[in-house]
């Protein structure tokens, strides 16, 4: 049988050689350091487990739930709107609950989308960010990653040359993969484009609240007339080390908030009430939890960026996110990032993620998250670095092999 149409338009998942290397090399006894994959490690905080168990204690909270969330976790979030970005939103019309950030830009991607729309997305970007309307049918227009003059240069190419002319734009700052931090003028710039050409735009803020130098990141919803044309995507799995809670949110523009709403309904019942309600009670409570998350990947940050670099790999310091978006060593770079990932488990006993898992113009980095602990990342460094000093011999046995299969 030929593969089905939506499969069809999925490239191979590249992260999964890289994690099938992985587990190949624990099950062989390998210590791997995993600064792969951007899974917390943080616990939830105690407050808000204690939450969730005293829920699910009780007998009147294991039926359906609401497929939009329940009314004390969008006051909740309409809340922490108000609250950090100065933003009123309506709780019953403009916020949804949704079972984490990806699967709502999933299910607007279903919402919004006719086949064969273009949608300009960034690249590299995250993969749903593009996924999500490929699924859908849609069309993906490529965007730089950088929130700079040439980003608004290639928006305008893009709306004056894409046929049909383009339904969305999505934006990801603080970037993942690529740690790009946005500014309020960046995001007045693009509400004012938006308007002016009827772009929909989808800003995904996952790492609102992973910033290390004192500027929060701003929402584009603090922009005069945003929500006339935006929707923003929001989690609890980042902020709160809650990602396994599956606890997201979309807040915006109301017309695009009912269409979300629309299809959800048919999907889904929402998420487990007992995890909605400590969800709320991590947005109500105290958020020292938040300022101990931040200081711990700071530090981590500056583990990293001293440790490696005195391996003799330079990272570039994030200013936002859980991640350090780092050029593959020149001498590694024809590999390309999926075999320098392999080589890195195979000859360092280190993971990180290909940066051509986010997209063609990633191939030349790698994504390194901040998931491991100190003492841990100071062991990958002194790995890299014996890696790196005998690089000459790895070099010649497998550049050759690589260029050919490029």
């Amino acid at each position: 049988m030929t593969e089905f149409y939506s499969v069809r338009r999925l490239p191979p998942y590249v992260f999964e050689q890289v994690n099938r290397l992985k587990a190949s090399a624990r099950a062989g006894g390998a210590d791997i350091v995993d600064l792969g994959m951007g899974n917390p490690d943080l616990p939830t905080p105690a407050h808000i487990v204690q939450k969730l168990s005293e829920t699910a204690q009780r007998d009147d909270t294991h039926g359906y739930s609401a497929s939009r969330g329940i009314n004390g976790l969008r006051k909740a979030q309409a809340a922490y709107y108000d609250r950090r970005f100065g933003v009123k939103v309506d709780p019953n019309s403009q916020v949804i609950v949704t079972i984490g950030s990806k699967e709502g830009f999933a299910n607007i991607a279903h919402a919004i989308t006719a086949p064969g729309d273009v949608v300009l997305c960034p690249n590299p970007s995250y993969p749903i960010h593009a996924f999500g309307f490929l699924m859908a049918g849609g069309v993906i227009r490529s965007l730089p990653a950088a929130p700079d003059e040439e980003y608004f240069r290639s928006l305008e190419r893009a709306v004056m040359h894409s046929i049909p002319k383009p339904l969305a734009v999505v934006v990801c700052y603080p970037s993942n993969p690529t740690a790009h931090v946005a500014t309020l003028d960046f995001y007045r710039d693009l509400v004012s484009f938006a308007r002016r050409n009827d772009l929909i735009v989808l800003s995904d803020l996952a790492y609102a609240e992973v910033y290390f130098d004192n500027e929060p990141p701003p929402s584009i919803l603090q922009v005069p007339g945003a929500l006339d044309v935006a929707v923003e995507f929001t989690s609890m799995s980042k902020t709160y080390s809650m990602a396994g809670w599956r606890v997201g949110f979309a807040v915006g523009n109301e017309r695009m908030i009912a269409s979300l709403g629309r299809v959800k309904s048919y999907l889904d019942y929402g998420a487990f009430t007992p995890i909605q309600v400590a969800a709320a009670a991590a947005l109500n409570g105290p958020q020292d939890c938040v300022e101990d998350m931040r200081a711990t990947y700071r530090r981590r940050r500056d583990v990293l960026i001293d440790s490696f670099g005195r391996a003799g790999w330079e990272i570039p310091s994030p200013a936002a996110s859980m991640f350090a978006w780092v050029p593959i060593p020149e001498a590694f770079r024809p590999l390309g990032s999926v075999e320098f990932a392999k080589l890195l488990i195979e000859k360092a006993d280190v993971a990180v993620a290909p940066g051509l898992g986010f997209g063609e113009h990633g191939d030349e980095y790698v994504r390194i998250a901040l998931v491991e602990n100190e003492q841990r990342i100071r062991q990958a460094a002194r790995s890299v670095r014996h890696f790196l000093e005998t690089a000459d011999k790895t070099l010649h046995n497998v550049v050759p092999m690589a260029s050919a299969r490029r």
